[in-house]
């Protein structure tokens, strides 16, 4: 059995633990650094994001004409929470923390870390069509220049440096089982040592066990990340009362290890959990062609112009409308089924749809201006998109609606749709756009979106009718529900420290990341503005690792 005696051991090597183990370096504390994965999963989930961050009132907005603040952000963030419980009192005050700090130092520390943000702000989540209610009343999402590997660079590159110099020392292949408790406060863990893996990132890796460990420290920070990767328990805490029943199928936007385990370690020592309810899962899921984890789904990030019909074959109404309210529409596919379509158009498709994940945006990722250019507005969809629009086995692509119908009926054969139906709803729409007014939400929609810059440039096609054979081939995909994040789980007070089922701190107990749903145990409440991941798993590390 190996042992080693640190003042801090954080368990988990994705953003929020780095991030934590920074801050704790700084304070001149010893650190342990602990992931149950191989060295080159340093970074965790972030990694394949998109990078998108929440931040208010910063020059990228201003310069497209974007006038934000932290007010008005506040408002946005409280009227998409809808914090209504006696617990949410800390998710609460990290919630109005965290809208300080995205609207104050956040953009400097994060520039001086070394990021840098592509100059188009993203306008995701617009809302359920209430100025109190849910949704992003102006766009904020900024994506990182690198996407998600651009996030994690900065820090693993720290974590690097700190290694070499002494400062932190990293034990990866070391899977937690058991938090030590010594006279009623966490003193340390015990675990297994899993044989070495060379098994490309995200892969599913080995589980044999080749030895055993047991640390202490004063204090243990929990950055384990969410139960996305299991489904069994995303059942398990799935809400029925307000989601409907979880669906039968669902793809995994997370890697299998996101398994949720340190949930149940962490109760067993005694610490609290609320919120385990509140989930946030995404309605526009595609099997991936290219699978790298079990079962992987990839997210269309799409824009506002694709007609989007339930199982079905019912349009679905406005707020349900492509980029707009994501539970809300979940809620409502899930009343016909456990899928849904969108029916686009070559126009629309080269225009509008994005993947999320660095792996899906080389551009982004690993380019500069020269590849966005040539990805986001040279001629045809970005490769990743016409990749999967060739070999995704969710796309069907036809020059008439015939055909189309004819293949969405063969790739859902238990749930065929009627094509006069189909045809009847497409004609209608198409007739809105005659004028440039017109009744209905969609189409109004398209129009106000394309009174922003941004989306004018790289995210919204001119309005068109979809029936029009100039505007082909016609384009159907069917969506998936994909997993992806908690939004509650380990009680953290406002100082990072774990507290008791009976709300008393637990000592030597710290949590940071969505482990804790991001600060406090769910400081999104019943909804993310979106950016708030990556910007979470910041705000609450630094906490943990400030005070830890």
């Amino acid at each position: 059995m190996t042992a080693f005696k640190a003042d801090v051991i954080i368990v988990g090597a994705g953003l929020a633990g780095m991030v934590a183990a920074h801050e704790a370096v700084l304070r001149g504390r010893r650190v342990l650094l602990l992931d149950q994965e191989a060295p080159q999963s340093l970074g965790g989930q972030a990694f394949w994001s998109l990078g998108g961050l929440f931040m208010v009132n910063t020059p990228e907005q201003r310069r497209l004409g974007i006038r934000d603040s932290a007010e008005l952000a506040l408002s946005d963030w409280m009227g998409s929470a809808q914090f209504d419980r006696p617990e949410d009192a800390n998710p609460r005050a990290y919630a109005e923390r965290f809208v300080d700090w995205a609207a104050g130092d956040m953009r400097a520390w994060c520039y001086d870390i070394g990021m840098r943000w592509f100059p188009v702000v993203g306008w995701a989540e617009r809302g359920g069509g209430l100025a109190g209610g849910h949704g992003n009343s102006v766009p904020r999402f900024h994506i990182t220049w690198g996407t998600g590997t651009g996030v994690v660079a900065p820090f693993a590159k720290l974590m690097t440096r700190y290694a070499a110099a002494g400062q932190i020392k990293l034990g990866f292949r070391h899977r937690v089982t058991e938090l030590v408790t010594t006279n009623g406060a966490i003193t340390g863990m015990r675990g297994d040592i899993l044989e070495n893996s060379t098994a490309a990132r995200g892969v599913s890796t080995s589980r044999e066990v080749t030895g055993s460990f047991e640390h202490s420290a004063e204090a243990v920070v929990l950055t384990t990340g969410g139960i996305g990767g299991n489904h069994d328990i995303v059942r398990q805490h799935w809400p029925e009362d307000r989601l409907g029943k979880a669906p039968d199928r669902m793809v995994a936007g997370v890697p299998d290890y996101v398994d949720g385990k340190m949930h149940g370690i962490a109760a067993k020592a005694g610490a609290g959990l609320i919120n385990e309810d509140r989930m946030w899962h995404y309605c526009e899921g595609l099997q991936n062609w290219n699978p790298i984890w079990p079962n992987h789904g990839i997210r269309v990030l799409p824009g506002p112009s694709s007609m989007w019909f339930d199982a079905r074959g019912n349009r679905m109404e406005a707020p349900f409308l492509p980029g707009f309210d994501t539970l809300g529409t979940l809620k409502r596919i899930l009343r016909a089924g456990e899928h849904s379509w969108f029916i686009l158009t070559q126009k629309i498709i080269e225009k509008e749809f994005a993947l999320s994940g660095s792996e899906q945006n080389p551009d982004l990722t690993d380019g500069g201006w020269r590849d966005v250019i040539k990805a986001r507005l040279g001629k045809g969809a970005t490769p990743a998109v016409e990749a999967f629009k060739q070999k995704g086995e969710d796309f069907v692509v036809a020059d008439d609606l015939e055909s189309l119908v004819a293949g969405m009926n063969r790739v859902t054969p238990d749930q065929p749709l009627d094509l006069d139906h189909i045809r009847t709803q497409i004609r209608a729409r198409d007739l809105q756009l005659d004028n440039t007014f017109c009744k209905d939400a969609q189409v109004t929609a398209i129009r106000g979106a394309r009174n922003y810059k941004g989306d004018k440039l790289i995210r919204t096609a001119k309005p068109h009718a979809i029936l029009d054979r100039e505007n082909g081939p016609l384009i159907a995909v069917r969506l998936n529900i994909l997993t992806r994040k908690s939004l509650g789980g380990l009680h953290t007070d406002i100082e990072g420290r774990v507290l008791t089922p009976g709300s008393e701190v637990l000592p030597g107990l710290f949590a940071a990341g969505e482990v804790c749903g991001f600060g406090g145990g769910g400081y999104h409440g019943y909804n993310a503005l979106e950016g708030t991941f990556l910007g979470g798993c910041l705000f609450s590390g630094r906490i943990a690792g400030q005070n830890a």
